[in-house]
């Protein structure tokens, strides 16, 4: 039985706005504070059910203001825009860390289809 990669460091890099995110893996993710906000795994980003999820705008500038532990499974990101509802378990830090780029480039292509700014 394999386990989902664990988080062994958290670090907020709050001048240039990055979570730096290691894992037991040995891998390191640098992840923007804009990214983690606008694929926050609350139901306030991805909606309650398949097709809700609200694409979010305006996220530029936003930092993390906060980081709680959660468990021994994950973390509660609180954002300085307000935002303090999605739980980011370790297997949902790995996937955005993963997948960052392709991640990116299509909310990049949402917010131009939608003529929304970042």
């Amino acid at each position: 039985m394999s386990s989902a990669p664990r988080v062994t460091s958290i670090t907020l890099h709050r001048a240039s706005h990055l979570l730096e995110v290691g894992f037991d893996t040995g891998e390191t993710f640098q992840l923007s504070c804009e990214y983690l906000r606008t694929h926050s795994p609350s139901a306030e980003v991805q909606g309650h059910g398949p097709g809700q999820r609200v694409l979010q705008h305006g996220k530029r500038d936003v930092n993390i203001s906060a980081i709680e532990p959660v468990g021994h499974y994950g973390v509660l990101l609180k954002f300085d825009d307000g935002h303090s509802t999605g739980i980011f378990s370790w297997p949902v830090l790995y996937e955005l860390g993963r997948n960052q780029t392709s991640n990116w480039q299509a909310y990049l292509a949402a917010l131009e289809n939608a003529k929304l700014n970042r």
